[in-house]
């Protein structure tokens, strides 16, 4: 119940940053005089609307989005009403209809910024010194998180019956115990307590020292058997080792809160880390087609392709469901900045389309008159027809793939 809660929490987060991007294009058209005739949340039949001054505001059957209509978004529209050409959107300057079509991405945008920085001063943002990489992880101090069982396999998963019992377990260790030596073999961090196991056998005993609440106290205990690759080749062959069933816990936070000053800077860090980021999912996207046919077809869901909207409200309501405040957060802050940047492509139908074309047309029209030739006018948008269409086909095929992935292997962050 509390994941289908979270599920329908994180739907409504997007539905209403949505209807918030096109609340944007609609104040900003209104803010220069432009005629904005429609503000609707949803698709489909009206389940109800009213009439303020020339604006009809409503709500739409499908909840999936919302829009708003500008007169005139093009000069070949051919439904606006003769005293209306005055207040057609295309006969504004350039900037102001940058301004219109760029505001649904710059809602988006302000979204993200206001939850970073509620985030900062209240969860936490994700520590940048936190150790990621396994040489990091391995110059941490080995202090230790049990695991209830010794898993046979090399690749991670939950206990089953017939698994090893965790020899740590086994030798009165606890979670947050520091392990300082094994069989005489000082232990300084956790890269050094993995080449000292590694250095005995399945089945031999360990004698380990460790400090617990700053006490030093010895204990022992029989190691069990596991498969792992070389330390040193991660992709090299798995081979039996002998296994303590024991973690690290990381003496680094994972998440620095902020105050209320020093949180616009974390914002502005962390949002700059963001854009990288979504750059590069963008640039990984065509690669990303066939693994997510993999996953269609009953193959593994790589947890690095792309999710639908479905996918997003799944992960938010798992993460609603166990309490991860911050990762919810996170993929509300992570899919409004995504759609920003989407959105601002030079393609249409996408905003960033329109206004690539009106500065297209700007800088033709400066060119033509430093040459002497007559302005050529404006873009027709109906030649450009065929190649909306080619976009809005592949986005299609693209979100019926990620929808399908979703629903039949979706990505899960928790075990079940």
């Amino acid at each position: 119940m509390a994941n289908l809660l979270g599920v329908a929490l994180f739907a409504l987060a997007i539905l209403v940053s949505v209807s918030l991007h096109e609340a944007g294009h609609m104040l900003t058209a209104k803010a220069f005089g432009m005629k904005v005739t429609k503000y609707f949340v949803g698709f489909g039949p009206t389940v109800w609307s009213f009439r303020r001054g020339e604006t009809e505001y409503g709500i739409k059957g499908i909840p999936l989005g919302g829009f708003c209509k500008i007169v005139g978004m093009t000069p070949q529209d051919d439904d606006v009403d003769p005293a209306d050409e005055p207040r057609a959107m295309w006969r504004y300057p350039v900037w102001k209809r940058t301004i219109v079509m760029s505001a649904g991405s710059i809602t988006h945008f302000a979204l993200a910024l206001v939850a970073i920085w509620i985030a900062a001063v209240s969860l936490g943002l994700p520590n940048r010194d936190f150790p990621s990489t396994e040489a990091e992880i391995r110059q941490e101090p080995a202090v230790i998180a049990l695991s209830e069982c010794v898993v046979p396999e090399s690749s991670p998963r939950a206990c089953a019956p017939g698994d090893a019992a965790s020899p740590a377990a086994q030798a009165q260790l606890r979670d947050g115990d520091r392990i300082t030596s094994i069989n005489g073999t000082p232990i300084n961090n956790y890269g050094e307590l993995l080449v000292a196991l590694r250095g005995l056998k399945p089945g031999d005993t360990a004698q380990i020292d460790y400090v617990r609440d700053g006490q030093p106290a010895k204990t022992s205990t029989v190691l069990a058997q596991t498969q792992r690759p070389p330390l040193d080749d991660p992709k090299g062959t798995v081979a039996p080792v002998a296994a303590l069933g024991v973690g690290l816990v990381p003496t680094t936070p994972t998440r620095v809160t902020y105050g209320p000053v020093a949180a616009f800077g974390a914002t502005a860090d962390f949002t700059r880390e963001l854009a990288v980021g979504t750059v590069q999912a963008l640039q990984r996207l065509p690669q990303k087609v066939p693994a997510l046919w993999t996953a269609i077809t009953g193959g593994e869901r790589d947890v690095d392709t792309p999710i639908s909207v479905v996918g997003a409200s799944r992960l938010g309501g798992e993460a609603f469901a166990n309490k991860a405040w911050l990762l919810f957060v996170t993929l509300f802050i992570s899919l409004n900045f995504f759609i920003g940047v989407f959105n601002l492509l030079p393609l249409l139908p996408l905003d960033g389309g329109h206004i690539a074309i009106a500065w297209f047309e700007r800088a033709r029209s400066w060119l033509y008159a430093r040459i002497g030739r007559a302005d050529p006018g404006r873009v027709d948008y109906l030649k450009l027809m065929p190649f909306t269409y080619v976009v809005i086909l592949i986005g299609g095929v693209f979100t019926l793939l990620t929808i399908t992935a979703d629903v039949v292997n979706p990505i899960t962050l928790f075990p079940r």
